[in-house]
């Protein structure tokens, strides 16, 4: 049933009156507010659009009890912070596509958009055009057989524009690829889904070139985008080049001609779809008749499934936002386009939405916390790793959330990326000045360079990459059976003694070597091992992920822990995404990794209980699996490995489990 909706609309540019004029023809709803960051528009902007209530201030917007739902009509550099602050004031939000600058704000919006349980629609109006369902149609009965080539392109030439405007301004994230190039990729990666079966698709690969002007933004610029199904799309931007804005889609028994994809029938009337087939002498001209204009399309839209607080496709779902965001950010970064609010040196010293970093210790569920000998600090039982963040605003969004939940310990190494997501972690600890409060686990000697020499080297060059002059904890990322195991307490010794590391362990080691370890620094008088990171989790691992890695779930093991009550960080606690819907079944994953380290009976076995008993209990499947980890009759903290803000969330649910010690047997088939 569509819910009848009153609108705020939140700027008063031009995207704004397109808006408000296509508004007034919506079914489903009307515009009761305005809001502008002065009087004299917002009176001037509410009298053209009969508009009642009129602000001055986006914030006085939202904080209208008669406003439901807000378009955010602003430059898109400010669409995270006020639809954040839309999604807090619990307003349903349809914001002006792009939804953010890149893949991190997109991210930071959605998961406002969870917290607070709102509607939330980037707003790519033709997306939920007739003339772009009967497209997917046609592509779905497939009306020119498989599909194998996408060329579209969305351009116009802005003679005379100001290079401090919007279009250019390198800080207003000015640029072709942003502004409209952001059409044929969403256009793509819809036709690309359809053509194998989804709602939409991902590109595989992503390759681009372009010309970056005077200001740092791209002028025009164009990408080649590869799907599974070697489906190709070329895609096409500029605001200084005039382009043929069409959309062509090629397949193996004829082609497709869009001749308005983006604007179709923008205020009523007809569109058309031109289909070519292989053999016909003449193509099919399909006639769309939309009588309504394309906004109050959107409009309507939005309210037809503000219920399931996000839209269905082919409107933007949230995945099909991230997805979008994503390749945007990918073609940007083959042009060599990064904007310069996105470095490191010149990032906001606010988080996304404007606001301070603050640690909440008020989180549901909140966060747990333990001791690791030698460190100063209480170490959070779940710990952020610091290995797959692939630039600066992506890192920043991450350890933001997580640190705002509680989270203060992050895992790192000399290896990861050859030094860039030290780099990474080094300059949010920097902008955030958040140092006395995280604790920093490095680790260095990884195979081959695996001797004293190497640590004490790669030590030195990961405190510098961290900007800091201690790490918290130091752990040896491999063994070496060929050097004394003294040698190694012994430089770690050093390094204790001189302050550049509070405590040290090792990670991979058998426990045989951690007693050698602990049994010669007794004897010297020096510190041993203040904690090993080994894997470990309810998924036993059939086969190492990477050479020389050591599972510590044998029993064997577990009684070692339990004996010695030394501190295990678990890698790989939640077996990689072994424990997610759909992902342990052999016609259900590319993931071959997954397959050979985690794929066996016995923990299929170990599956179907942890299912079983997180339907009895109302959580996730992972939940049950990361509680496994932190339920332990020893010290446990389990390294997690969030890829987008999502998956620490659902995380962060294990800390409210708590398993019993027949249950733990149970789920690891020892009953």
């Amino acid at each position: 049933m569509t819910q009848k909706l009153m609108w705020g609309i939140l700027g008063t540019g031009n995207i704004a009156k397109a808006f408000a004029e296509g508004l007034a023809t919506a079914k489903s709803g009307s515009l009761v507010a305005i809001g502008s960051r002065g009087r004299e528009s917002a009176e001037s902007f509410g009298a053209k659009h009969n508009i009642p209530r009129r602000h001055a201030s986006y914030q006085a917007l939202l904080d209208d009890d008669q406003v439901q739902a807000v378009y955010i009509a602003t430059p898109h550099p400010m669409h995270a912070e006020w639809a954040i602050k839309a999604a807090r004031a619990k307003k349903h939000i349809l914001v002006e596509k792009p939804i953010g600058v890149n893949h991190a704000e997109a991210m930071a919006i959605i998961e406002a958009a969870v917290a607070n349980n709102v509607f939330l629609m980037e707003a790519f109006m033709y997306r939920v055009h007739p003339q772009t369902r009967k497209l997917v149609e046609l592509l779905r009965d497939k009306a020119i057989g498989e599909v194998r080539m996408i060329q579209a392109s969305f351009s116009f030439h802005a003679r005379g524009a100001a290079p401090e405007g919007r279009i250019l301004a390198n800080a207003l994230g000015g640029g072709g690829i942003l502004d409209v190039g952001c059409y044929p990729v969403s256009m793509s990666r819809l036709i690309a889904g359809v053509a194998t079966g989804r709602d939409f698709a991902n590109p595989t690969e992503v390759k681009g070139a372009g010309h970056l002007g005077s200001t740092g933004a791209d002028e025009w610029a164009a990408a080649v985008l590869r799907f599974k199904g070697d489906i190709v799309a070329q895609v096409s931007t500029g605001v200084q080049l005039n382009q043929e804005n069409v959309c062509r889609i090629y397949g193996s028994d004829g082609w497709i001609l869009l001749p308005t994809p983006w604007v179709p029938s923008r205020n009523g009337g007809m569109s058309q779809i031109i289909v070519h087939r292989n053999g016909e002498k003449e193509p099919q001209t399909i006639t769309i008749d939309s009588p309504q204009q394309i906004y109050g399309i959107e409009a309507d839209y939005v309210a037809a499934h503000v219920a399931n607080r996000q839209a269905a496709s082919p409107g933007m779902t949230w995945d099909d936002t991230l997805g979008n965001m994503r390749t945007l950010d990918q073609w940007r970064a083959a042009i060599g386009l990064t904007y310069e609010s996105e470095k490191p040196d010149t990032f906001s010293k606010l988080t996304i939405s404007a606001t301070p970093l603050a640690s909440s210790r008020t989180a549901q569920p909140p966060m747990k916390y333990g001791a690791i000998a030698g460190v100063n600090k209480q170490v959070s039982r779940l710990i952020m790793g610091c290995d797959n963040q692939p630039n600066f605003p992506h890192a920043a969004a991450m350890f933001d959330d997580f640190f705002e939940r509680g989270g203060n310990t992050f895992d790192t190494a000399w290896i990861y990326g050859g030094g860039s997501f030290e780099k990474l972690l080094g300059a949010w600890i920097n902008l955030r000045n958040v140092r006395k409060d995280v604790v920093v686990i490095a680790k260095g000697a990884h195979s081959p360079l695996c001797t004293p020499r190497d640590l004490t080297r790669q030590l030195h060059e990961s405190l510098e990459r961290l900007r800091t002059t201690c790490a918290d904890i130091y752990l040896m990322h491999r063994d070496n059976g060929e050097v004394p195991v003294g040698e190694f307490v012994d430089v770690l010794n050093e390094h204790l003694t001189a302050g550049r590391i509070r405590a040290f362990g090792g990670s991979n080691w058998t426990l045989a070597r951690v007693d050698q370890a602990n049994e010669y620094a007794k004897k010297n008088n020096k510190t041993g091992f203040a904690a090993v990171s080994n894997n470990f989790s309810l998924a036993r691992m059939v086969d190492e992920p990477w050479k020389g890695c050591i599972s510590a779930s044998d029993p064997a093991s577990r009684e070692w822990f339990t004996r010695t009550q030394t501190p295990l960080l678990s890698w790989s606690s939640q077996a990689r995404t072994f424990f997610l819907p759909g992902k342990a079944a052999p016609d259900k994953t590319d993931d071959k990794e997954l397959v050979r380290c985690w794929y066996s009976p016995d923990n299929f076995q170990r599956l179907e209980r942890c299912n079983e008993l997180a339907k009895k209990r109302d959580v996730l499947p992972i939940n049950i699996a990361l509680a496994y980890v932190l339920n332990q009759p020893f010290p446990t903290f389990a390294l997690i490995g969030p890829r987008q803000l999502s998956e620490t969330r659902t995380s962060f649910a294990a800390l409210g489990v708590t398993l019993s010690p027949d249950e733990l047997r149970w789920l690891n088939l020892e009953d």
